[in-house]
C-alpha cells in the first residue's frame, strides 16, 4: 500500500499516535518531542549531571533558570573551555548585558520587588554583544541577562567558537537548517500555559506530487476535535525564511495562543495548518524556477511552493480533516517570507480565501532580515502587480474578501515594502487594515500579530 500520511500527535496529558499509512511510511514518523505546542511543559529546566574532565561526573546545573524578576541565568559545565558565549534570537541587545547580583551589597537599600538594579554597559564580546560568562573552580560557566520581556526565545552556546545546544535543556526549536535551545519567560496571559482546555498539534507527513518528495507540516486542532464530529474552518499559517514548519508551534507558541483565545471566546475554534515553506531541490536537479497550477491558466514563474500549496497541501488537509469548505471558511497568513508567499497564493487563488494576513512583509520582500536570498545572476522577478492583476481587478472577488490585515514594526527593514503593498491594494479597490507596531523583525511581534489576527477570523 502506498504511504499517504502519518500522524504523530501530542495531546496533553497523553501521547496518541495514529498511523494511516503502510509500515514503511509509519517508520518515518517524527520523534514525539518534535510535535511541539500542545505539550504542557514546566516553566524551567530541571537539573542534570554533565560529564566533566576524564569522564567523571561533573556538577549538576540548571540552565536556563528563569528568575521571578525575569532575569535569565545560563550555565554550562565546560572545564576545558577557554571561552563561552551565547547567541540568542530576538532578545534586544540592550538587555544582553550583565546584571548585578540579586543580593544587595552590605548596607545597601534593597530594590523594590520585581525591579533589577542598573548595571554598567558591557563591552561587546567577540563582536556578539552578549553577556560575559564567568567560570567557577568546578568548571561551570555562568552568565545572566535581563530582565527579559515575556515570550519564547531561541539560543545556543558558542564554546571556543563551536555552536553547542544547551545540554541540560530539553526544549528545542527547529529552523530550516539548525536546531536551537529554547526558553520561555512567562507573563503574557495569551501565551502562557494556562489551566484551559488544550488542543493538539500533529506532525503530518505527506507525499508532494509537485516536489516529488515526502514533506512535513504541523496541524493544530482545537480542544474537543478528537471526541467530536463538528467541522471547522481552516487557517493556513506560513513561517519565514530560514525557519521550518516547527517554528510557529515552538518559538511561535501558536498552540498555546489559540488554546487561550478559544477558552476566552476571543477566537473561533479552528484548524491551523503550518506547512514547510522552503522547497528542497529534487535529487540531481535544481529546484524548478517555474511551474504551473494544473488545470489553471497561470502566468510564468510561479513559486513552486505556491503550486504545492494548491496541488498538495490544501487537498491533503481537506481529505483527512473535518473541514468546512468554501471561501468564507478559509484564511491564510504568514510572516516575512511567508507573508510574501501568502500574498502570492491569495491573489492567484482569491476565490479560495476570505481572510488574508501579512506579518512583517509585503508583495515582494525586497531585502531585510528574513528575506530569501536571491540567486546569483537570477533573472529579475516578474512585476507583482501585473502577475496578479486578474484577481486584483476582479470586482466579484473583492466582495467576498472579508479582511486583509497587515502589520509591521516601525524598526523593521521591510516596513517600506509593507506600506507600498498597502497602497497597491488600495489602488485596486481593496480596503486593507494596516497597523504599524513598535519593534522590528522578531518573534516578539509575530506572536502578537497572530493573536490579534486570529481574533478576527470566521466571525
Amino acid at each position: 500500500m502506498k504511504p499517504e500520511m502519518v500522524f504523530a500527535r501530542i495531546a496533553a496529558p497523553t501521547l496518541v499516535v495514529v498511523a494511516l499509512a503502510s509500515l514503511a511510511g509509519a517508520q518515518q514518523a517524527a520523534a514525539p518531542g518534535s510535535a511541539g505546542a500542545a505539550l504542557q511543559v514546566p516553566a524551567t529546566t530541571g537539573s542534570a549531571a554533565q560529564a566533566g574532565r576524564g569522564g567523571a561526573r561533573g556538577p549538576a546545573v540548571v540552565s536556563p533558570e528563569v528568575l521571578p524578576d525575569r532575569r535569565v541565568v545560563f550555565r554550562i559545565v565546560a572545564p576545558r573551555a577557554e571561552t563561552v558565549m551565547i547567541s540568542a534570537s530576538d532578545i534586544p541587545a540592550s538587555i544582553m548585558v550583565p546584571v548585578q547580583s540579586a543580593s544587595p551589597a552590605a548596607g545597601a537599600t534593597p530594590a523594590p520587588p520585581g525591579t533589577v538594579p542598573a548595571a554598567p554597559p558591557a563591552a561587546p564580546q567577540g563582536g556578539r554583544g552578549g553577556p560575559p560568562f564567568t567560570k567557577s573552580e568546578s568548571g561551570v560557566w555562568e552568565a545572566t541577562i535581563g530582565p527579559v520581556v515575556p515570550g519564547a526565545f531561541r539560543y545556543v552556546f558558542q564554546i571556543d567558537g563551536v555552536r553547542t545546544l544547551d545540554p541540560v535543556n530539553t526544549k528545542i526549536s527547529e529552523s530550516n537548517t539548525a536546531t536551537w535551545s529554547l526558553f520561555y519567560v512567562p507573563g503574557l496571559d495569551v501565551q502562557d500555559v494556562r489551566d484551559v482546555p488544550h488542543g493538539a498539534v500533529a506532525t503530518i507527513y505527506y507525499s508532494s506530487a509537485v516536489l516529488k518528495t515526502t514533506r512535513r507540516m504541523r496541524v493544530y486542532t482545537p480542544p474537543g476535535y478528537e471526541s467530536g464530529t463538528q467541522k471547522y474552518p481552516v487557517f493556513y499559517l506560513l513561517h519565514g525564511a530560514g525557519d521550518s514548519d516547527d517554528a510557529w508551534t515552538s518559538v511561535g507558541r501558536a498552540g498555546f495562543i489559540m488554546d487561550n483565545l478559544i477558552a476566552e471566546k476571543k477566537a473561533a475554534p479552528m484548524i491551523i495548518v503550518m506547512p514547510a515553506g522552503h522547497q528542497p531541490a529534487m535529487p540531481g536537479t535544481a529546484t524548478p524556477a517555474t511551474a504551473a497550477v494544473p488545470g489553471a491558466a497561470q502566468p510564468p514563474a510561479i513559486n513552486p511552493f505556491t503550486v504545492e500549496f494548491v496541488t498538495d497541501i490544501v487537498p491533503c488537509v481537506e481529505r483527512h480533516y473535518r473541514t468546512l469548505t468554501g471561501r468564507r471558511h478559509r484564511a491564510i497568513a504568514g510572516l516575512s517570507m511567508g507573508g510574501s508567499q501568502t500574498l502570492d497564493i491569495a491573489f492567484r487563488q482569491l476565490a479560495r480565501f476570505a481572510y488574508i494576513g501579512v506579518f512583517s512583509s509585503g508583495a515582494t520582500l525586497g531585502g531585510g532580515r528574513g528575506a530569501a536570498p536571491a540567486a546569483t545572476n537570477a533573472p529579475p522577478r516578474p512585476d507583482w502587480e501585473a502577475t496578479h492583476r486578474a484577481d486584483l481587478d476582479n470586482s466579484a472577488l473583492k466582495k467576498g474578501t472579508t479582511l486583509i490585515w497587515l502589520s509591521t514594526g516601525v524598526d523593521d527593514g521591510l516596513i517600506t515594502n509593507t506600506r507600498a503593498t498597502v497602497e497597491l491594494l488600495k489602488k485596486h479597490g481593496f480596503n486593507p487594515v494596516f497597523k504599524e507596531s513598535p519593534g522590528g523583525h522578531t518573534w516578539i511581534n509575530w506572536r502578537n500579530y497572530l493573536g490579534e489576527f486570529a481574533t478576527q477570523l470566521f466571525r
